[in-house]
């Protein structure tokens, strides 16, 4: 799914052009749909649903058994041991593929992951990103990949190790704040705008451009 068109691209690419002019920094700026699959947070609730299924039928047996012989018909049944663990599977097998079943619907299945592991592996695909694209590709170790992550509303700032090392996470956290306020709204371009204009202002505090620098990494957005 393409979230901007050809004038917003255009618009980031030329946000990431003027701020590398006035620094020797590098920025590579990355939008993905999502950051990971979550299919073990997926089976997770459907084992979590199937096995409290199977307890409530432990707990209450003869709940569930007379329920089972009214739906039939009504007739009283005398049970066997393999009919009852075979009834217990059966409870079992339905909660787990039903919970399956609706997290296939994709906002319900995201609102069911807990925020720590959504900002855990979105930092993750964000320094796979990095490491791919900017780690080590610039000159003096100086590049910057901003991270957006649309399906969890997250988004990463990842620096090389020169800037790493003078620049804080706090200052990072501060141009994520002027990002999101536009992508909050649907503005994902001015969004990116910002948050480049931000990183890049930081950036030629504390690594001026040279008059010999050249433009190492694409200043073109790329959508994951």
């Amino acid at each position: 799914m393409a979230y901007l068109n050809e004038a917003e691209h255009a618009q980031v690419s030329a946000a990431v052009a003027a701020a590398e002019m006035q620094s020797a920094g590098e920025i590579v700026t990355v939008l993905a749909e999502q950051s990971d699959g979550y299919s073990d947070i997926q089976l997770a609730w459907s084992v979590l649903v199937g096995t409290l299924a199977l307890a409530a039928f432990t707990l209450m047996p003869d709940f569930y058994l007379r329920l089972v012989e009214w739906l039939f018909g009504g007739w009283n049944h005398e049970w066997t041991t393999r009919e009852i663990l075979s009834l217990a599977l059966a409870g079992f097998v339905v909660k787990f593929a039903g919970t399956w079943l609706i997290q296939l619907w994709r906002p319900l299945k995201f609102a069911l992951i807990p925020a720590p592991i959504k900002q855990g592996r979105v930092r993750d695909a964000a320094v796979r990103h990095f490491k791919v694209g900017a780690e080590r590709r610039t000159h003096g170790r100086t590049g910057v990949l901003i991270y957006l992550s649309m399906r969890e509303h997250r988004a990463e700032i990842v620096a090389d190790a020169a800037i790493a090392t003078q620049v804080s996470a706090e200052v990072w956290g501060e141009a994520m704040a002027d990002m999101l306020v536009h992508i909050r709204e649907g503005r994902i371009a001015d969004g990116l705008s910002a948050g480049i204009a931000d990183v890049g202002a930081v950036l030629s505090e504390h690594f001026p451009r040279a008059e010999d620098d050249s433009n190492e990494l694409p200043d073109r957005l790329i959508e994951v």
